[in-house]
């Protein structure tokens, strides 16, 4: 059995989801949001996602995680704000040793829909399919869950922290 951290960084809200997989079937532990306060300073709402996600990681004592990879915006001052939280994200797992594989947004639509094209309704449908019975926190909370499973569909061997 692996647990796996999927995340979903942005600096307004990180979605967050914990998946177990077991063989070929995987099975919903918990996902959420870490929201910030859009009027705080930027170091307060970093320091925020890091302590958010590094929580997060105690709780759940993943085997590995999950991240999707950064895009470009038009707008390179939403870039470089994503830039900023994903580090928060993947500095918060590497504190706490554990491996990250990165995804590009297409291949977890392509993993978890059947199709890199995927709208985010899309997602949500085949999330309570492939999760029935589980109640998620909001959409950044569905996109780390779909990161996971995308992760786990795509058989990475799990790797020790």
């Amino acid at each position: 059995m692996t647990i796996i951290l999927g995340l979903d960084p942005s600096l307004s809200c990180t979605g967050w989801g914990v998946v177990r997989v077991d063989g070929s079937r995987i099975g919903h532990i918990a996902n959420g949001q870490i929201k910030t306060q859009t009027k705080a300073p930027m170091a307060e709402r970093l320091h925020h996602v890091h302590g958010g996600i590094a929580a997060v990681i105690a709780a759940y004592s993943p085997d590995r995680a999950a991240c999707e990879e950064v895009f470009v915006n038009k707008n390179p001052q939403s870039t470089l704000k994503l830039a900023q939280a994903r580090g928060c994200v993947l500095a918060a797992c590497g504190a706490s040793g554990l491996i990250v594989n990165e995804h590009a947004a297409r291949l977890v639509k392509k993993a978890v829909v059947g199709t890199g094209g995927a709208d985010k309704a899309q997602v949500q449908a085949m999330l309570k399919v492939l999760l029935p019975g589980a109640a998620i926190e909001g959409a950044d909370a569905a996109d780390a869950l779909a990161v996971a499973i995308a992760d786990a569909h795509l058989s990475y061997s799990p790797q020790g922290r």
